[in-house]
């Protein structure tokens, strides 16, 4: 599993000769809207599953990405309604990943733990998507591959998700607020990467109590990283372009690292934000070491050296992230190679030794 690597790009690459360079990840390219075009599932109105242990929903979706898409799915408050969190659903779709907005069965009634499964049920809606007939994201959803979020007591449901189901790769919590004479620590218990949001002068769940709570009882061994908003309420993150964007940027920056794998972004998170009145993250970057133990059991690079393309054959595994770095230890180009496109077109390299990681293997290679 990827793990601190920085100077990398994760994008995806399924028969698509789609490649991309860390440099062209800027600031500019992060923020709102992303480079996709966006289209919207709704339920009533189009095909899509009605989840029992939710009420109502938006899947907002890229049109032109490169699939097969990871999703999110975001749940607001108490006594909120969709509306409320909305704005991340087609900001998070330009960029590539689905996301599924939803409402409560009982707004003011439904505590974290059904909010939790209200997000586990809406990642169920998404993933039947990839399976319906009539369906555009018809084979392109990546069902392995999910996040959750949540505003207030719906942030507080993401991290019981969480706990529920370990098979989740992010979790970004919106001002995230739990019971605090009604959860025990173990509930905050998982090795989910997790993003807490909260606000400087939020009087709901107030930064102290609830947001750092959230952060400091989540396990040392797990990723996560603390922003207090300056100035800001229980809202403070209830949209991406919040605190002058930087919302948009660090949540979308963790999804990147952490939901799709993509090292690139790892960076972004590890500058002090510029509108927090309080910053603390356990997260590091390091920078892929260039020596190593190759192993060719698993997967077999040629030729080498090479002047056009490499082709790694993956023999019993079906897909492999890449990243290809010079003796500098900057990533020239990564992405994706699967079983049906195992070419890695290395023209555009200058001449000179490379390293290229695949999955968990090392190797190093000659461009001429």
């Amino acid at each position: 599993m990827f793990k601190h690597i920085f100077f990398a790009i994760f994008l995806v690459l399924i028969g698509n000769k789609y490649n991309a360079q860390c440099e062209d990840i800027t600031l500019a390219s992060i923020t709102s809207p992303g480079p996709y075009s966006v289209s919207t599932l709704k339920e009533g109105i189009d095909e899509i599953r009605n989840g029992p242990d939710y009420d109502g929903a938006t899947i907002y979706y890229p049109d032109n990405g490169v699939p097969p898409y990871s999703g999110i799915a975001i749940i607001p408050g108490y006594c909120g309604v969709e509306l409320d969190i909305q704005d991340w659903g087609p900001f998070y779709a330009s960029h590539g990943i689905i996301a599924i907005t939803l409402g409560t069965n009982n707004p003011c009634a439904d505590w974290p733990a059904s909010r939790a499964l209200a997000l586990l049920d809406a990642i169920e809606t998404v993933k039947s998507e990839n399976t319906r007939d009539a369906s555009p994201l018809n084979g392109k959803v990546d069902i392995n591959s999910f996040a959750v979020s949540g505003w207030s007591m719906g942030g507080g449901g993401a991290q019981l998700a969480a706990s529920i189901d370990p098979s989740l790769k992010a979790i970004v919590g919106l001002c995230p607020w739990l019971d605090l004479n009604g959860f025990e620590d173990s509930d905050l218990i998982h090795d989910v990467p997790v993003l807490i949001f909260t606000g400087q002068n939020d009087n709901i769940a107030n930064s102290a109590e609830y947001g750092y709570m959230h952060y400091q009882t989540t396990p040392s061994t797990t990723e996560k990283l603390f922003f207090e908003m300056s100035n800001s309420g229980h809202d403070a993150a209830n949209s991406p372009d919040m605190s002058s964007g930087e919302a948009g940027v660090y949540a979308l920056s963790w999804l990147k690292t952490y939901l799709l794998e993509d090292p690139c972004y790892c960076g972004f998170l590890l500058e002090n934000p510029l509108n927090a009145s309080a910053y603390e993250t356990n997260i590091e970057c390091e920078l892929l070491a260039l020596t190593g133990n190759t192993n060719e059991e698993l997967m077999l690079l040629y030729p080498n050296p090479s002047d056009k393309y490499i082709t790694i054959s993956l023999e019993d595994l079906q897909r492999v992230s890449y990243a290809i770095f010079n003796k500098a230890g900057k990533c020239a180009k990564s992405g994706f190679v699967s079983q049906q496109s195992n070419q890695i077109h290395i023209d555009d390299l200058v001449n000179g030794t490379y390293i290229l990681k695949a999955g968990d293997q090392v190797y190093q290679f000659m461009k001429y």
